[in-house]
């Protein structure tokens, strides 16, 4: 797949509009976190310093098309000024004659931050008329929000067919990544997939089976796995109603010849709080009245095997009830395992998924895997196969 960059657009003079994510947490006015304003900055560097001017577009919360106040962009400006190490100015609106002026009368070397898109009620529905009047304001058209791009939205997906288009330094980063790890990998390429239910994951292990040669599979959904088999799972979290898709996907694993790897050990305790009184039984001899939290050391122990031979790993979801000790020990130590091989080069380790990257910075490796997504559902539906609207508008 290929899509345009900021290499291949003519930027000095223009009106640069960028999509952008900062949809930021934040509490009475303040920013709580900056980490999405700071990774814009690339783009930011690349278009001022090559005589461009960045318009940001973005959306805030679920307005649902209506003008929020609490929902306003304007408390961010003084983050994004921090964070770009710019001026920002504001306007109230992102179309019409005001917004038009405001665009005008930027100075050199400044960014230009246009209230939020989702105030505007064809914006969710992509209507021709709202995209054709973002891209008045605008001579060329710079994606930077892959978190936005699996909705077809007029900021997102109309725009980029009214004027030159391209994907910005930290959309690029994301897609060559993801690009690395499903579209053309080293292999063997093994993957980790856990999380509370196998019903939200279906598209994903349904594609990944015929993607990868290792599927590790974890936490709650594992269980269902393991109930499919025949196992007693005792008050575990489990889909008992999935266990035939269950069957079905180890099935067409099967078929495709890539191996399923379930715990063979699990971590069980009868109540769920931290600390709790627990044991380690095998995957087969979960007690009737006791719940499995964790992947067992024997399991730990496969797990790393696999990661010893892999070449490309994608992570989506914990192993085990990562949030209380000591259910977060299978967790760590694969998520140490695979830091410890990406550090020496060994391994392309690609993750996504607001779970996951929370485990891994609790584990205390994440700043060592090749790239951690912070995308949530375009990084779930570009790991199921599914086109991206917003991305499948930027290709050549």
């Amino acid at each position: 797949m290929s899509w345009n960059t900021l290499d291949d657009m003519e930027i000095a003079g223009k009106r640069v509009l960028v999509r952008v994510d900062i949809n930021v947490p934040v509490e009475d006015g303040v920013v709580t976190d900056d980490t999405r304003i700071r990774r814009l900055k690339p783009t930011m560097d690349d278009i001022i310093s090559r005589g461009g001017k960045p318009v940001l577009l973005a959306h805030f919360g679920r307005p649902k098309g209506r003008h929020v106040p609490e929902m306003s962009l304007r408390p961010l400006v003084p983050a994004l000024e921090s964070g770009l190490g710019v001026p920002v100015s504001f306007c109230a609106d992102c179309r019409g004659d005001a917004t038009k002026a405001a665009v005008g009368a930027m100075a050199d070397g400044s960014v230009l931050l246009l209230e939020n898109t989702r105030f505007q009620p064809g914006e969710e529905k992509n209507d021709p008329a709202l995209a054709e009047d973002f891209a008045e304001l605008g001579d060329v058209y710079c994606n930077d929000a892959f978190s936005a791009a699996h909705r077809a939205h007029a900021s997102t997906e109309g725009i980029a067919r009214l004027l030159p288009s391209c994907a910005g330094r930290l959309m690029e980063a994301e897609l060559t990544a993801l690009e690395a790890a499903l579209g053309t990998p080293e292999r063997p390429v093994a993957a980790v997939v856990g999380g509370a239910k196998v019903s939200t994951k279906l598209d994903l292990l349904g594609n990944l089976v015929e993607k990868v040669d290792h599927l590790i599979i974890g936490g709650g959904m594992a269980n269902t796995f393991l109930a499919a088999q025949g196992l007693n799972v005792g008050k575990s979290l489990c889909e008992h109603d999935m266990t035939a898709t269950a069957r079905d996907i180890m099935e067409k694993a099967e078929t495709a010849g890539c191996r399923i790897l379930l715990p063979v050990d699990a971590v069980v305790a009868r109540e769920f709080k931290a600390g709790a009184e627990n044991r380690t039984v095998p995957a087969d001899q979960c007690p009737d009245d006791a719940m499995i939290l964790d992947a067992g050391p024997e399991t730990v122990k496969q797990v790393e095997a696999v990661l010893d031979t892999a070449r490309t790993l994608i992570w989506n979801g914990p192993m085990g009830a990562f949030e209380i000790t000591p259910f977060d020990a299978a967790t760590n130590a694969a998520a140490r395992s695979a830091a410890k091989r990406t550090r020496a080069g060994q391994l392309i380790s690609v993750a996504g998924g607001g779970d996951t990257v929370a485990a891994l910075n609790q584990a205390g490796v994440a700043q060592d895997f090749t790239y951690i997504s912070t995308a949530g559902g375009a990084f779930l539906e570009w790991m199921e196969g599914k086109t991206l609207p917003g991305v499948a508008a930027l290709q050549h």
